[in-house]
């Protein structure tokens, strides 16, 4: 097992580093180069890495480390004030995604639950792309990003029920005692996460800020600890790591954390998108490209149109709007997840399945091209949007 790890680390990253000196000669996004390595050298691909679950697991922390990273730049009070005014818009964006999602597979011959699974995967929006893609100047961390941050957090808590429901059709029946444990959780997680910050972590760092190596493993052991803490209350790891930043960004030390820890996010980073590519079946592509590309399509298109609409709304200005509107315009990695989850309980076909995962693809690929080609992004093609 060690050896067989070791092989795959050096050909993921040995290729991705070759992938990805393509795409800067040929100023293509770095995403789209990790994504093609894990269809070429996948289990469905030249079979060179096949242990792809296991590096799936592992590619798990670079969502983590993202989240907690973000959590580091977020000013409590101010997100607050953002997450009220946010509700409003992903009810309302979740239910017309779902709706849409619903009508596309209904109409492609897929069955009531399986079109409600696909419907609900069209709900969320990528934490990854959408903060991977936001420019790290103060200027879009302070507003645009707390925006953005609020919508996906309310999107999560979506995801987390939705979730809830599909365990329990699973068991038969809809379990109200889990979704109630989940809704008290959240601030009791809320209120441990400032107490223990307060009383707990912020002495240790100022009697031991001298120890670097200490500092890092502080804060590293915090984020974990804060994912399984959240975990254990049936939230998700996500929301857990994003606590676990916000309780510390009104540290002083909170910026010098944020940077040492971005290396170790972009590590894991690199392994969730080849993970992403390599678990795609190529051999069921005919059967869903179709369907897939009118619902990708769909997703590009309405996406940023009813994001835009919902968000100026909130009495944000038009270019603000249309800004979140692209950067949130593709499904979500917790589409993946609830595809997987749905297959493994056998809600849904591998037909559907694999549509979820072709729409997360193609609407990952495309919306990074249409965010890194016009809006500020840290990854940007030409300097004039390089932003970080």
């Amino acid at each position: 097992m060690e050896a067989s790890l070791t092989s795959s680390f050096f050909l993921i990253f040995s290729g991705a580093a070759v992938l990805a000196s393509i795409a800067l000669f040929t100023r293509q996004p770095l995403l789209i180069a990790y994504i093609a390595l894990g269809a070429i050298i996948g289990p469905h691909g030249s079979v060179w890495v096949t242990d792809v679950k296991l590096l799936a697991e592992i590619a798990e922390f670079g969502i983590i480390f993202l989240l907690f990273l973000l959590g580091l730049d977020m000013q409590p009070k101010a997100l607050l004030a953002t997450l009220k005014k946010a509700t409003v818009v992903a009810l309302l964006s979740s239910l017309a995604f779902a709706l849409i999602g619903y009508a596309v597979a209904a109409s492609f011959g897929f069955n009531t639950t399986e079109s409600l699974v696909i419907g609900a995967a069209m709900m969320f929006s990528s934490t990854i792309i959408g903060i991977k893609l936001l420019p790290t100047t103060a200027l879009h961390h302070r507003h645009t990003g707390e925006l953005m941050v609020g919508l996906l957090l309310l999107q999560d808590l979506i995801a987390i029920f939705v979730l809830m429901i599909l365990l329990s059709m699973s068991l038969g029946e809809f379990s109200g005692t889990s979704l109630l444990k989940a809704l008290v959780a959240l601030p009791a997680l809320i209120a441990f996460a400032f107490l223990a910050v307060r009383f707990v972590l912020l002495p240790l760092i100022s009697r031991f800020d001298r120890f670097h190596e200490y500092i890092f493993l502080l804060a590293i052991g915090w984020c974990l600890g804060m994912t399984e803490a959240a975990h254990a209350l049936g939230l998700s790891a996500e929301i857990g790591a994003f606590l676990g930043g916000i309780s510390l960004a009104t540290s002083p030390i909170s910026q010098y954390i944020a940077i040492n820890l971005k290396p170790l996010r972009d590590f894991f980073l690199i392994l969730f998108f080849f993970s992403l590519g390599a678990r795609f079946d190529l051999g069921l592509l005919s059967e869903i490209i179709v369907p897939a590309s009118i619902l990708a399509g769909l997703v590009l298109v309405l996406k940023p149109v009813i994001f835009r609409y919902l968000i100026h709304g909130m009495s944000e200005t038009k270019k603000l709007a249309w800004d979140l509107g692209f950067r949130m315009g593709q499904i979500s990695e917790f589409s993946l997840l609830i595809a997987y989850v749905a297959t493994e309980m056998a809600l849904i076909g591998r037909e559907a399945s694999h549509l979820i995962q072709a729409t997360a693809i193609i609407s990952f690929v495309v919306s990074s091209y249409i965010v890194v080609l016009n809006y500020p992004t840290p990854i940007g093609i030409s300097d004039k949007l390089r932003r970080d």
